[in-house]
């Protein structure tokens, strides 16, 4: 198993923190955005007398209202396409096991989430990557790179969308692109979509499942935690219209018993949240956005590729390593107390050498801290010797 780029650094921070220095976290996305009021209200409010196991594959009055969600973002499916799990963590393990025998292989799109890749060796699957590049904003590869890696061993294509780590949004033309390759290969298409929500300068969000035709081959991984701040719940969910592979799913499921009922009781409140609470939100990631990356533009020798949705951004930095300077950071620098922690980029992509000058941003901090920890960046740079 390869060690978490998100948190192998923990110790270090632990380490600078029982030193009095203050850290600036800009490697995880957690957000800093407030859970919705009624989620947590339906947890402090219930009265339940027996905290017992919830059906395998979710409630079905919580499954019944994703449904509608659903219904409501162009997204047609039933209660009965979907399977609720601990989390988007689980429903790629379940679907990597259920879809693929040992050997097997998945294209991803590279840089890619850094679990993908622990998933798959969990698995015993091969990723096959396509990589792409920070200096066309890790636009899609061409349609070609992806057909030309297709082999008997290929079962699915894999991507996030809006991305992580890279902040890049799939267009409705590359998603029936993408479409059009798995049914012509008889793959799976699975798309990520826990950031769905999380889209910017007046693109909107195209789901893999809103193409005519893809129904047995597209399948959608999602979770509660980003949308609504609730990323300790735990509760995401695998949709599909393909009801062989739900059956199979299912058998995971039993296997695990049942999701958790009371982040499940959190969730299905969570649905009810009123849609001004994602414009302020977005609203405010947009600021932070913008706020960043301007400010990272006027570090001298660095690439900066702008994030179209989720709240990441992928900074190329004039150092050689990034996993040496991130822990540098950490243990031996800091400008008036503080320092910052991220993400070296190295661990979001499969081809060895690639990504090593690269960090991933979570802008998930308010915007005078993200300044703040800009300049701490800029001035660690000025000294930093590879």
């Amino acid at each position: 198993m390869p060690s978490s780029p998100i948190r192998k650094l923990a110790p270090y921070a632990e380490q600078a923190i029982e030193r009095g220095k203050s850290i600036y976290h800009l490697n995880i996305g957690q957000p800093d955005i407030k859970t919705p009021d009624v989620a947590l209200k339906a947890v402090k409010e219930n009265n339940i007398n027996i905290l017992s196991y919830s059906k395998s594959e979710g409630s079905e009055a919580y499954r019944v209202k994703l449904a509608n969600y659903y219904k409501n973002a162009n997204i047609n499916v039933s209660y009965e396409d979907i399977i609720v799990t601990t989390g988007a963590s689980e429903a790629l393990l379940f679907l990597f096991s259920s879809i693929m025998d040992s050997d097997d292989e998945v294209i991803i799109p590279e840089p890619f989430y850094a679990n993908y890749s622990a998933f798959s060796m969990v698995s015993g699957i091969n990723v096959v990557p396509v990589i792409s590049n920070i200096d066309n904003n890790f636009a899609l590869p061409a349609f070609e790179a992806f057909e030309k890696l297709i082999t008997p061993k290929t079962k699915a294509i894999l991507i996030c969308n809006p991305n992580n780590p890279t902040g890049y949004l799939y267009s409705k033309e590359e998603i029936e692109q993408l479409a059009k390759l798995a049914i012509k290969h008889d793959l799976f298409l699975v798309a990520d979509e826990v950031y769905r929500e999380f889209v910017y300068d007046g693109n909107s969000h195209y789901s893999i499942m809103q193409v005519n035709g893809i129904e047995e081959h597209a399948v959608i991984i999602d979770s509660v935690s980003k949308r609504y701040s609730m990323c300790g719940a735990r509760v995401g969910c695998l949709v599909s219209k393909n009801t062989a592979l739900i059956q199979t799913i299912l058998k995971y499921a039993q296997a695990r018993l049942s999701p958790p009922t009371y982040a499940q009781i959190a969730s299905e409140a969570a649905l009810e949240t009123p849609q001004s609470y994602f414009d302020n939100v977005i609203d405010e990631y947009v600021e932070r956005r913008n706020t960043l990356v301007n400010e990272l533009k006027k570090i001298e020798g660095i690439k900066v590729a702008i994030p179209q949705g989720a709240f990441y951004c992928m900074v190329e930095l004039p150092v050689k390593n990034t996993d040496v300077f991130a822990q540098w950071l950490l243990e031996s620098f800091d400008l008036n107390n503080e320092t910052i922690m991220v993400a070296p980029a190295g661990g979001f992509y499969s081809t060895p050498g690639v990504g090593l000058n690269q960090i991933r941003i979570a802008y998930v901090l308010n915007k005078e801290s993200l300044i703040k920890a800009v300049n701490i960046l800029k001035e660690a740079l000025k000294i930093y010797k590879d």
